[in-house]
């Protein structure tokens, strides 16, 4: 049986336990939290508080709320108490409601420059209080996690360490060792990016957003409570034409950034030093140390950060010393950056311009006292995460494989480029994946829609790109099949060891991979001037082992953060005056923190009312539910969108005449269950040794069905949402799945089938989920193309040979997508997901 080993930091003083696997992750027996019965205080009412959250969430002007409210009063029927009469009497209601959480507070900070002082307005939650609201909060307490562990998965031969939260992975470790032996980590996580607000990108924002290390991810990556906070709001030095570029000018920028952020940091900076000693939810007094476990940012901001001088410096990277003309080279490893050295490098400059600027200018570093400095722990180098978003989806990928993919393909004339456009609009459709008709005269800037595109580009160009009419376009594809397994592995939301040394080898392999495209572009198109020697390429050496040292790469992507860059830009067009933007958005902000709060706790109080209602058996049966789903599952699987009405199986058998799948549909199945209700202990109705079908014996046919399946990348419950039907959106679906069948000698074995029909059939008192499906036969030769692009090719059997199955065999959904150019052959997309990418690799298919 599989077992967790989990290791406590020492600190703790927790023995090492051993857990069975079945039983990791599931809750442990904790004591509820305290009932408030009234949790919309200070509102006068919980109507009250929910109008004024509705009118803030809609953007609602004093018109439009004086107006609502009078059409409220008019219909009102006295099912609910509402005490509101103007909009005045909404704004006083926030106004009370503001103190229970931390507000913003506004600071001026005044920068030297050119012997005149400059003032600069900072906007701030203090951390420390805003990390005092989490802590203090009943709904979050329960899920505070303090100690470092290292957590071990036993696979039948031996144990093999797993990285998933922060503190499973080396980093907190570290810290907590630095401690203390009473004190724990508390983890702060931030990101800081600029972002336009007008259309014309005229007004700029410099939000700083924050989240909890210690709160689990479920939490802390959403937007509500215990999720991303804006705990800052920088000033933005302003563009001069006549300054901008210079180096005064540039170092003043930095100034202001780090002088602004340090107002951000101030009410951390004892308490990581000092401790705060903190009576938690357990009834533990544990001392917290904060620091700064991660920051999330592009490289540009990386750039601030770390005050290093960009993209032409001698050394580009934030992290390591790597020379601006080694970037691409990912085998060779270069020194870490040292605060210490950068500091004395600026003592030196402060002391001797001349030959401080020279050692800066050679470790690509700028005169400026870093913030960071002045927290323990929280070196900037180690904390600089490297962003999977802006460095893969958009940069790597979006900017250079697939700018050089598209130059390829135009090189080749319209006709390569409408071919492949087509394919793309052919490429079967799947949830949660963007459908495109069209890429390759379209520039796009989402980083999702990029990244979708990716997945896809490999079943859509490489009959486009071809070893004989493009042997450099071959080549990229090579290059971008290499990038898409780090792309895969980086996606992991649990790694293990394995699993990340996997992810290194695979960087080398691009690199080499790279340089063949490079060796081939320099012979046969020598006017091409691309570079391949940038920061992003570069950001691959170092991401592997931030996983290792923060967890899996979802704890520092931007990408939760950049969402909450959309209700600043609609607070900007709806709701400021265009004027003095900051004070505006600020407090719309605080309205938005203290309705989550009250949000959360409203919904809390109704789940706990509701369960008094309920019968033991119902409160079981309700949590059960909790963990799973909401809708009645047998066994892993739910069938639904039913036809309204049961079909005959000769109305079936003459609604798809045409299509040579159904021939002898009613045989067939008389056949498939004679077998298959004897060989699952099954009887036979009516004591028959022979189960004959009629024409008018019915079938009732579904189109939808929802599979549950264990992941094999965090051993969770994962979902596929598969669809069989003629027309779903417009468009005919008929997805496919991966089962679990015996071959001719009765051994298990798993094979791909496309769904045909999805019904359930009543055989005496016992309701089956059945399936016609047409199965998929690995090809028996594994050809060049699938080799070098590494493709799982796929045959399917002639229509006539389609089957019945029980829908309990599906393991999971599959996405296969046609091989244009070969009738019959598909591939498996086995980047559709983590799961399936590791079980292709791991041969589990």
């Amino acid at each position: 049986m599989s077992e967790i080993s989990r290791e406590y930091h020492p600190h703790s003083g927790r023995a090492t336990s051993i857990e069975t696997f079945s039983a990791f992750g599931r809750k442990q027996d904790q004591q509820p939290p305290i009932v408030d019965e009234e949790p919309w205080q200070p509102f006068s009412c919980r109507a009250d508080f929910e109008f004024a959250e509705l009118a803030h969430n809609a953007a609602l002007n004093k018109d439009h709320t004086d107006e609502l409210l009078r059409l409220i009063w008019r219909i009102a029927d006295g099912q609910a108490k509402l005490t509101f009469k103007s909009h005045r009497d909404v704004s006083s209601a926030w106004d009370r409601a503001a103190g229970q959480m931390t507000p913003f507070k506004k600071h001026t900070i005044t920068v030297r420059h050119k012997r005149e002082d400059l003032p600069f307005d900072v906007y701030t939650r203090p951390l420390w209080d805003w990390a005092l609201d989490l802590l203090h909060d009943p709904l979050l307490a329960p899920h505070f996690v303090w100690d470092a562990q290292r957590l071990y998965k036993h696979d039948r031969t031996h144990f093999e360490r797993f990285f998933h939260e922060p503190w499973t992975a080396d980093r907190w470790w570290n810290v907590q060792s630095s401690l203390p032996e009473n004190g724990v980590p508390f983890a702060f996580m931030l990101y800081a990016d600029k972002t336009h607000l007008s259309s014309a990108g005229t007004v700029k924002a410099y939000p700083v957003f924050a989240r909890c290390g210690n709160l689990p991810v479920h939490i802390r990556n959403t937007d509500g409570l215990g999720g991303g906070r804006m705990v800052g709001w920088l000033p933005i030095v302003p563009e001069d034409s006549e300054q901008d570029g210079k180096l005064t000018y540039v170092n003043l920028k930095r100034i202001v950034w780090h002088e602004g952020f340090l107002k951000l940091l101030e009410t951390i900076i004892l308490y990581a030093q000092t401790g705060y000693a903190y009576l938690c939810y357990d009834g533990i007094v544990r001392w917290l140390y904060a620091f700064i476990l991660l920051l999330s940012a592009d490289y540009e901001e990386q750039c601030v950060m770390a005050l290093i001088r960009g993209t032409n410096c001698h050394c580009p990277c934030p992290i390591c010393l790597v020379p601006s003309d080694k970037l691409y080279d990912n085998a060779s490893t270069y020194p870490i950056r040292l605060p210490e050295d950068a500091q004395a490098c600026v003592e030196l400059w402060n002391r001797d311009k001349k030959a401080g600027e020279e050692a800066l200018k050679k470790r690509g570093l700028r005169p400026v006292m870093n913030v960071f400095w002045r927290i323990p722990n929280s070196n900037p180098h180690e904390t600089i995460s490297q962003d999977h978003l802006h460095v893969y989806h958009i940069g790597e990928w979006g900017k250079h494989l697939f700018g050089e993919l598209k130059r390829h393909a135009a090189a080749l004339g319209r006709s390569a480029e409408k071919k492949i456009d087509d394919q793309f609009a052919a490429f079967t459709r799947w949830r949660n994946l963007n459908h495109f008709d069209r890429v390759t005269n379209i520039t796009y800037s989402d980083g999702n829609k990029l990244r979708d595109i990716s997945k896809q580009i490999l079943y859509t160009a490489h009959n486009v790109l071809t070893r004989t009419d493009d042997e450099a376009g071959y080549a990229l594809l090579r290059c971008i099949a290499s990038y898409l397994h780090i792309d895969m592995y980086v996606s992991l939301d649990v790694h293990t060891t394995s699993t990340i040394e996997a992810g290194k080898a695979e960087v080398l392999k691009f690199q080499t991979h790279l340089e063949e495209y490079m060796a081939i572009i320099d012979e046969t198109d020598p006017d091409v001037t691309k570079n391949w020697n940038f920061p992003k390429m570069h950001t691959s050496k170092h991401i592997f082992d931030d996983i290792i040292a923060k967890g899996a790469a979802r704890n520092f992507s931007t990408r939760p953060n950049e969402k909450q860059h959309g209700p600043i830009k609609r607070w900007y067009l709806r709701q400021t005056n265009r004027k003095d933007i900051a004070s505006q958005i600020l407090e719309l902000d605080h309205k938005s923190f203290v309705a989550e709060f009250i949000r959360s706790h409203i919904v809390f109080l109704d789940e706990e009312r509701h369960k008094l209602t309920l019968s033991r058996e119902e409160l079981e049966e309700e949590d059960d539910d909790d963990d799973d789903d909401d809708e009645p599952f047998e066994a892993h699987l739910h069938i639904g969108s039913p036809l309204r009405n049961l079909t005959s199986l000769a109305q079936v058998e003459e609604d798809n005449r045409s299509n040579r799948a159904f021939d002898q549909f009613r045989k067939k199945l008389a056949t498939f269950l004679n077998h298959f209700l004897p060989s699952h202990h099954i009887p036979l109705p009516d004591g028959i040794r022979w189960l004959k079908l009629s024409p008018q014996d019915q079938v009732h046919e579904h189109r939808y069905l929802k599979v549950h399946y264990e992941s094999t990348t965090t051993w969770k419950l994962a979902t596929d949402y598969l669809r069989c039907s003629p027309s779903f959106h417009g468009h005919e679906r008929r997805d496919c799945a991966l089962i679990r069948t015996q071959d001719k000698d009765g051994n298990d074995r798993n094979i791909f089938v496309k769904l045909l029909f999805v019904f359930k059939h009543t055989v005496g008192e016992r309701t089956l989920d059945l399936a016609l499906v047409l199965p998929m036969d690995a090809s028996p030769r594994r050809r060049l193309l699938d080799r070098d692009l590494r493709l799982t090719r796929l045959c399917a059997r002639p229509a006539a040979s389609s089957e019945f199955i029980t829908l309990h065999s599906i393991i999971r959904g599959a996405l296969l997508v046609p091989d244009f150019d070969n009738h019959g052959d598909y591939f498996l997309v086995d980047y559709v997901d983590t799961d399936m990418f590791l079980r292709v690799q791991r041969n589990l298919i």
